[in-house]
C-alpha cells in the first residue's frame, strides 16, 4: 500500500485567504499543531513577499521537529535567496519554486516566450539546487497548459535538480476524469515517474477534493491541501477530506497517509479560532453537523447499528460529541435514548406525549437544551397507557 505525502499549505496559501492573516506567534502555534498532526511537509510562507512572512518562516523552522519546512519562491535569485535564508535552520528544509506555464501566464502575465520560460527553469531550479537538496517545482496553471509543453518544462526542471514536481489546478478549472488523463499523459511522456509527483487543487468549481482523489488514482505521491480547505478564492483541497477518504477506503485507493487522524478536529478548531474563518455546519469531517442525526428514521437505525448511517467513527478524527440531535424530525426512539441518558426511566412516562411536546417546543425555538427536555419530561408525569388530558 502506497503512502501519500500530505503537503500542508495552510500557513501560505491558506493564510492568503481574505481575513485569514496570522501573526508570527499564531503561525508558530499552527505549525506546532501541524507537526503533531504529522504532516509530511508544511509550506510556512512566501519569504520574499514580506518581512513578516520571512520572519514567520524562520521562527517556524526553529520549532518544527518532524515535517519538512518549505518556502515558496518565484524563479529569480532574490526570491530563492530569501527562501533559503528563511528555512536553512529547519531540520528538513525545502525550496518550492514556481512559474506559470499556460499561454495566459507565459504571454499575458509574464510577458515572455515559452523558450524564455524554459531557460528560466534551467537556470533557477539549478540555482536553488545549489542551496538546498529538496527542491519542489510547480507549473503554475498546469491544467490549462499545453500538455506537450508541460512535458518539456517538467523534464528541464528534473534535469536541473527538482525532487518533486507539482501539477497545480491553480484556478480550479479541471474535472476528475480530465485531471487523471492529464497526469497519466505527463507520466507517459516525460520523466515525471523519476521524482515525487504532487498536485495542488483549488475549489472554484467545488471539485478540489475529487480532483485530488482522482490524481491519487493516477499515481501521484503527494497532495497539497489546507486545514478546513481555506485558501485563495473558493479555497483549496481540504486536508481532512483527503485523509478521511484514504482512511475510509484504503483498499479502493490502495493508499494511506501518515496523518495522526485523532488530531484532525483539534487542528481544525485551532485554525478556525486563529483565523476567524469558521467552517459551515455541513462541512465534511469537521463541520458541526458532520456526524449528527436528527431525522427519526436515521436515529432509529443508528441506535440499532451505527453503520446504518455512519461510514466513519467520529472518535477516529478526534470528535467526541453526542451524534443524536433532538429536533422537530426526531422520533420516539431517540427520545427514549435521551431520557435514559438524562436519568429517566421511559417506562414510567408517556413517551409519545413527551415526543409531541418536544416537537411543539420547536414552533418557538430552533434548538433545545437538556434543561428544556428535563422540564418537558417533568411536566409529563403521566403513566404509560394513561389517557392524556388536553
Amino acid at each position: 500500500m502506497r503512502t501519500i505525502k500530505i503537503f500542508d499549505t495552510t500557513l501560505r496559501d491558506g493564510e492568503q485567504s481574505p481575513g485569514c492573516s496570522m501573526s508570527t506567534q499564531e503561525k508558530v502555534m499552527v505549525a506546532k499543531k501541524l507537526d503533531e498532526l504529522n504532516v509530511d511537509v508544511m509550506e510556512a510562507g512566501f519569504a520574499a513577499s514580506s518581512k513578516s512572512d520571512f520572519e514567520s518562516i524562520r521562527e517556524i523552522s526553529k520549532v518544527v521537529n518532524n515535517a519538512s519546512v518549505a518556502s515558496l519562491a518565484r524563479l529569480n535569485k532574490r526570491d530563492i535567496d530569501m527562501a533559503w535564508d528563511a528555512i536553512k535552520g529547519a531540520k528538513k528544509p525545502r525550496i518550492h519554486v514556481f512559474i506559470g506555464t499556460s499561454d495566459t501566464h507565459v504571454y499575458d502575465k509574464l510577458g515572455k516566450t515559452k523558450e524564455e520560460v524554459l531557460e528560466m527553469v534551467k537556470e533557477f531550479v539549478s540555482y536553488a539546487k545549489e542551496k538546498c537538496y529538496d527542491i519542489e517545482f510547480s507549473l503554475e496553471d498546469a491544467t490549462r497548459t499545453d500538455k506537450v509543453y508541460a512535458c518539456k518544462v517538467i523534464d528541464e526542471a528534473i534535469k536541473a535538480g527538482a525532487t518533486t514536481i507539482n501539477i497545480p489546478d491553480t484556478v480550479g478549472y479541471t474535472s476528475p476524469d480530465e485531471f487523471r488523463a492529464f497526469i497519466s499523459y505527463l507520466k507517459e511522456n516525460s520523466n515525471l515517474n523519476k521524482v515525487n509527483i504532487s498536485v495542488h487543487c483549488h475549489n472554484d468549481l467545488g471539485l478540489a477534493t475529487a480532483n485530488s482523489m482522482s490524481a491519487i488514482l493516477a499515481g501521484v505521491t503527494q497532495v497539497e491541501c489546507t486545514i478546513n480547505g481555506i485558501g485563495e478564492r473558493a479555497g483549496n483541497t481540504a486536508l481532512e477530506e483527503v485523509v478521511a477518504n484514504l482512511d475510509t477506503k484504503k483498499e479502493y485507493y490502495n493508499a494511506k497517509t501518515n496523518i495522526n487522524t485523532k488530531m484532525i478536529y483539534e487542528t481544525s478548531l485551532l485554525v478556525s479560532s486563529i483565523t476567524g474563518s469558521y467552517v459551515q455546519h455541513n462541512k465534511p469531517i469537521v463541520g458541526a453537523n458532520a456526524f449528527k442525526h436528527e431525522a427519526g428514521i436515521h436515529q432509529a437505525g443508528v441506535l440499532k447499528n451505527k453503520k446504518t448511517y455512519e461510514i466513519m467513527d467520529p472518535k477516529r478524527y478526534g470528535i467526541y460529541v453526542d451524534n443524536m440531535v433532538i429536533g422537530v424530525h426526531s422520533g420516539k426512539h431517540v427520545i427514549i435514548d435521551k431520557m435514559k441518558k438524562l436519568g429517566f426511566d421511559p417506562d414510567n412516562y408517556d413517551v409519545e406525549s413527551i415526543t409531541f411536546d418536544i416537537k411543539e417546543f420547536f414552533k418557538t425555538s430552533k434548538t433545545i437544551e437538556d434543561s428544556d427536555i428535563i422540564s418537558i419530561i417533568n411536566n409529563n408525569k403521566i403513566k404509560k397507557n394513561t389517557k392524556r388530558l388536553d
